[in-house]
């Protein structure tokens, strides 16, 4: 049984919330490029120094990594690839919780530099444009905002808000979603008019992440059941398993027809990394995780992703200097470039029967007087 140990490093350099083992990117880089040598280059390092680390991994794990013939490219061996693409699914998987734990340094490092900054604590679905949000709120001068950002589900997110962990949630609803439907079902017990405000936030698309080149041609729900494509999930509480059942019964399809559907994993980028490792052959999610994991994209449908916070939390400082902030030009060029997103009514406190028409409320007496 091999033990591990963590570290971690502090810099005003931003960086993915990973936690790096030199052999996995090792891997990796001989994997992508087909040698040693191009693989040494891609690093920056020599290939004196790859081979040499590659060979004392061999002794101590026991097992061959790479294999080479004279006039081939170099290739992982079984045991290699199993290895690389375990750590891969493993970090995918763990990536809230990584992300949680350095949340948690961040904001006690903010505190410890200035005691006087405003801290933003947020709930929020994941999201890209959420974590590129706080990259972007930690480089402002005079640097007086901090983003305590914590992945979770968007269902779990909001209770998060109503029970006092936090003090603003994201969440992500189908652009057309109605009455009636599962979405209401699941949002409207947990906000209340008058008592919660929606912000813009952004507009993003759903969709299948596939293998490179779509080898089942997946193009639909429908093609997913009819073809028997092997599916990853996400777990109950996620605001995408609800798109997802919404989605299904648009479509008329029983969550039974879809292999693989109770297989779940925790977020975009660990479905993504399923596809990509070839457990399953398709899962929904957002371009990005999809381009990241070099993965293609098949779009199914448009989104809105909400903030929302309660209606005293407004004039708090931290929430007055978040809301100016998603309206400036520069985050707002930001958010064209991240793929599959764009800037929607971004910093604008919205009508929540608007956004949300799940409400009707009877007009007052008065009213009807003023009609006749």
């Amino acid at each position: 049984m091999h033990r591990l140990q963590f570290h971690y490093t502090l810099s005003r350099d931003s960086s993915p919330a990973l936690v790096r083992n030199p052999l996995i990117d090792l891997l990796q880089a001989v994997s992508s490029h087909g040698s040693i040598s191009a693989g040494a280059r891609a690093l920056g390092l020599s290939y004196r120094h790859v081979w040499g680390e590659l060979k004392r991994w061999e002794n101590e794990l026991g097992n061959e990594l790479v294999v080479w013939e004279k006039g081939q490219s170099a290739r992982l061996t079984d045991f290699g690839n199993k290895l690389m693409w375990a750590e891969r699914q493993a970090q995918a998987r763990l990536a809230p919780q990584i992300e949680a734990l350095r949340a948690e340094l961040e904001r006690s490092y903010a505190l410890a530099f200035d005691d006087s900054v405003h801290v933003v604590t947020l709930y929020a679905s994941h999201d890209e444009a959420i974590s590129a949000l706080r990259e972007y709120a930690s480089h402002q001068e005079p640097g007086r905002l901090h983003l305590d950002i914590r992945f979770t589900g968007s269902v779990d997110a909001i209770r998060a808000l109503n029970e006092g962990r936090c003090v603003m949630a994201g969440f992500h609803t189908l652009l057309d979603t109605g009455k009636k439907t599962l979405t209401e079902r699941t949002y409207k017990p947990l906000l209340q008019p008058g008592q919660h405000k929606i912000i813009g936030f952004a507009q993003r698309t759903q969709g299948l992440m596939v293998a490179k080149g779509n080898p089942l041609n997946l193009h639909s729900l429908q093609d997913l059941a009819e073809r028997h494509a092997r599916f990853a999930n996400r777990t109950l509480g996620s605001g995408t398993r609800v798109v997802l059942d919404e989605l299904l019964a648009q479509a008329g399809l029983p969550a039974g027809e879809v292999a693989g559907y109770e297989h779940t994993e925790p977020s975009h980028a660990a479905v993504a990394q399923a596809v990509a490792s070839g457990q399953c052959d398709a899962g929904l999610g957002i371009a990005a995780a999809a381009q990241q994991a070099g993965l293609d994209f098949v779009p199914l449908a448009d989104e809105r992703y909400h903030l929302v916070c309660l209606k005293s939390a407004l004039t708090q400082p931290g929430i007055q200097s978040l809301l100016k902030l998603l309206q400036t030009p520069a985050w707002l060029a930001a958010m064209v470039h991240i793929p599959g997103y764009a800037a929607t009514q971004s910093g604008e406190v919205l009508s929540m029967r608007r956004v949300l028409p799940w409400w009707e409320f009877a007009r007052r007496k008065s009213e009807f007087k003023l009609l006749t």
